[in-house]
């Protein structure tokens, strides 16, 4: 990694953000947690004053049952985005092109331009129809953020395919697939996963997350991985987390019912995307994008500027997140009274036609 290169790059905007006054719909952690992950949590204290086994054996077992591959191929990093980081700087060299989905997760093209290479841009929606040939690396994320759009699996298996024979490696960013009922394409040969703790689990703080690859690819994975790059805490509550399938199942049903019922409701007002995420993409229109994300603000919610994101620049993102505080987004926004969710709406109508 180049010193000067890494100096002059950016951080990319996310959101999620620190005021305890304002719901926060910036971020699309899951608002709940399993039961009885706080006590796996502090039960790994003790183990904490020792050094975590290496490599850690439990952790990549747990992770392997839940996306259905060989314990061996997987790489526990600490969070997803370390998981980038390892598949894009074994795959990017200086001059290398890598094969971007936009718009996207930005920090894509940041991990790839660290390493040297030259992000080329393909609209998300048609990314699996582009040509990898002379690509280094192609990403995939699936469903993407910020647009929610889900990829099917024949389609990702046929552009894996494609990949390989182009020598190209691809990444799947998989961060939200568990919000779905789509398979992984975990251990597909030639193909880095990455998945985290983080959205599904509601423990954004915890930095757990995995790699898997197969082959020389997850050989070199294994090999680039740092030792113990995982805490004791954040081992055992992934392992914990990882086996939590009736949360999972729940989480999945509660997040499908009311993310069609918020687009339903934001439709009257916005152009909003369909979605297998745990988020919406709102087109404001000609409406002021800080006008809408100000108004919201004074009603005490938090909704994402997506202009960072390539390509969008009347669009906000929006979480979902349990009924009643989805009415106040709904609220917020000014959109009707919230609907059917429980608990009902905050009454608060008379938001201005502008917004």
């Amino acid at each position: 990694m180049n010193r000067e290169r890494a100096a002059a790059l950016d951080r990319e905007p996310h959101g999620s953000i620190d005021d305890p006054d304002l719901l926060d719909f910036s971020a699309n952690a899951n608002p709940e947690v399993p039961e009885g992950v706080e006590r796996a949590y502090r039960a790994a204290f003790e183990r904490a004053r020792a050094y975590p086994p290496e490599p850690p054996a439990a952790f990549r077992r747990a992770a392997a049952d839940y996306v259905d591959c060989d314990p061996e191929s997987v790489v526990p990093t600490p969070g997803g985005l370390a998981a980038i980081r390892l598949g894009v700087a074994l795959a990017v060299d200086d001059g290398d092109r890598a094969l971007l989905p936009a718009p996207s997760f930005g920090e894509y093209a940041r991990e790839v331009r660290l390493q040297g290479g030259e992000p080329s841009f393909v609209d998300a929606d048609s990314v699996l129809d582009a040509d990898p040939s002379g690509h280094a690396l192609a990403v995939v994320c699936t469903p993407n953020n910020p647009t929610g759009t889900g990829y099917d699996r024949d389609a990702l298996l046929g552009f894996a395919e494609r990949c390989r024979a182009a020598g190209t490696v691809l990444l799947v960013d998989e961060a939200f697939l568990g919000f779905t009922e789509r398979a992984s394409l975990a251990g597909t040969d030639g193909v880095v996963v990455a998945r985290a703790l983080t959205k599904l689990f509601g423990l954004p703080g915890i930095r757990a997350g995995f790699a898997v690859a197969t082959g020389g690819l997850g050989a070199a994975l294994r090999g680039a991985r740092r030792t113990w790059n995982l805490g004791a805490p954040a081992l055992a509550t992934g392992e914990y987390c990882l086996r939590q399938e009736e949360f999972v199942r729940e989480t999945r049903e509660r997040v499908r019912r009311e993310r069609e019922r918020l687009r339903a409701a934001l439709a009257e007002r916005y152009d909003v995307a369909p979605s297998e995420a745990p988020f919406l993409l709102l087109d404001v229109g000609d409406r002021d994008v800080d006008r809408v994300i100000e108004r919201a603000r004074d009603r005490g919610v938090a909704v994402r500027d997506a202009r960072s994101f390539r390509g969008l620049g009347s669009h906000v993102r929006v979480a979902v997140r349990r009924p009643a505080e989805n009415d106040r987004l709904l609220a917020a926004l000014g959109v009707g009274g919230g609907g059917a969710g429980e608990g009902g709406s905050d009454g608060d109508g008379g938001v201005e036609s502008d917004v």
